[in-house]
């Protein structure tokens, strides 16, 4: 489906001291095009003092710009009120005067961010963001959040207004009748809004947003969580088993929602990897692969814990095909929960051969397998 039939059509900016951009932006999307599109609202994301202008420059009921270019165009019913222009926070929870600190750009990174997370969780809506606003590192983040979470339908721009009406204050949009505007300085003229030239750049993104992982498709994530997340899908194969640590690196992403009796499977089919051993299956070594079990789970949980004494007398006659499938399906479900499925192919514990002969273990190269430090041998 084209952008322009989804039924919500969400026009997202930044802005700063010139909310302008919000009207050239709507002006050229919606009625400067042979195929318009129309938002059905728009949001804004801001400072303290931006906030205020678009208060009074664009949403003024009898003189805001906004409104007067939707009479003067005849475009249908836009929802824009205060309630969409969202105000970057300080390290207080205060409104964020400007962005001026590290601090400071670091919070505007992650509410843009979160914002365009929310926006495109919506799969019955298209997204077009306009980064021609604003302070140039709003405009690189609300960029880069785009390629993050973008999708096919989403889209990414910068308004062009040709001279001397760029940056002027006093020009929102090119009007239908003729208005003069004045420069100012020792010489001013007159120039006529209605002679302005506005047109739209696209500009092309990758869309990473399959790369994510799931976990950073709800919630909240900082801008450089979910940047390292892309990240680690670029990079090599990385497998770090931390068992006193309880959690799983997987080519830096941090796995530690994963329950100890999973993660001891899953380093039971690591250390095979790296021991050269075969794909196995439940019956292939009798008590064997219990044992092995209980040594990673030792491991993790000490010899002497009451979850280790209930293990051991759980498994004392071995482990059979339910409790096999049962801990490998576990185990597959936690890494897919928190990996992207780039790195969940390659990472899961992947089946071979046919039924009813089919065996199980890590493809990894075994170069690829580490442990976080040194462990204590398992008779100890």
């Amino acid at each position: 489906m084209v952008p322009t039939h989804y039924p919500r059509r969400i026009l997202l900016a930044v802005t700063g001291l010139s909310p302008q951009v919000v009207t050239e932006t709507l002006y050229a999307l919606a009625a400067n095009r042979h195929d318009p599109w129309v938002p059905t609202e728009v949001h804004l994301i801001t400072t303290k003092e931006g906030a205020e202008r678009v208060r009074h420059a664009l949403l003024n009921p009898e003189h805001g710009h906004f409104h007067r270019l939707c009479r003067e165009y005849d475009l249908p019913t836009i929802h824009f009120g205060m309630e969409n222009v969202w105000v970057i926070r300080d390290d207080m929870d205060g409104l964020l005067e400007d962005i001026r600190s590290e601090a400071d750009n670091r919070r505007c990174a992650d509410t843009i961010t979160q914002t365009v997370r929310d926006l495109t969780a919506d799969p019955m809506a298209s997204l077009h963001a306009s980064i021609a606003g604003g302070r140039k590192t709003m405009g690189y983040y609300l960029g880069y959040a785009i390629s993050l979470y973008g999708r096919s339908q989403d889209r990414l721009s910068h308004v062009l207004v040709n001279a001397p009406y760029e940056s002027h204050p006093d020009f929102y949009y090119p009007t239908k009748h003729s208005q003069l505007i004045h420069t100012r300085g020792e010489q001013p003229r007159a120039y006529d809004t209605k002679e302005a030239q506005v047109s739209l750049a696209e500009i092309p993104f990758v869309r990473m947003r399959e790369g994510l992982p799931p976990s950073l498709m709800n919630g909240a994530s900082s801008f450089s969580a979910t940047v390292a997340a892309a990240q680690s899908a670029l990079g090599p194969l990385q497998l770090v088993i931390d068992l006193a640590g309880r959690c799983l690196s997987v080519s830096g992403v941090v796995i530690e929602d994963i329950a100890p009796a999973e993660l001891a499977f899953y380093s039971w089919m690591a250390r095979r990897r790296c021991e050269g051993s075969d794909p196995i299956r439940y019956d292939d070594d009798g008590p064997g692969i219990a044992t092995a079990f209980l040594a990673e789970y030792r491991r993790i949980v000490g010899e002497f814990s009451a979850d280790y004494e209930q293990a051991e007398q759980s498994f004392s006659r071995g482990m059979g095909k339910e409790e096999f499938d049962s801990k490998m399906s576990r185990t597959n479900a936690a890494l897919k929960k928190n990996l992207p499925p780039q790195l969940f192919e390659p990472y899961r514990i992947a089946s071979s051969g046919k039924r009813p002969e089919t065996r199980y273990g890590l493809s990894l190269p075994p170069e690829a397998i580490r442990y976080a430090s040194v462990e204590a041998d398992a008779s100890d």
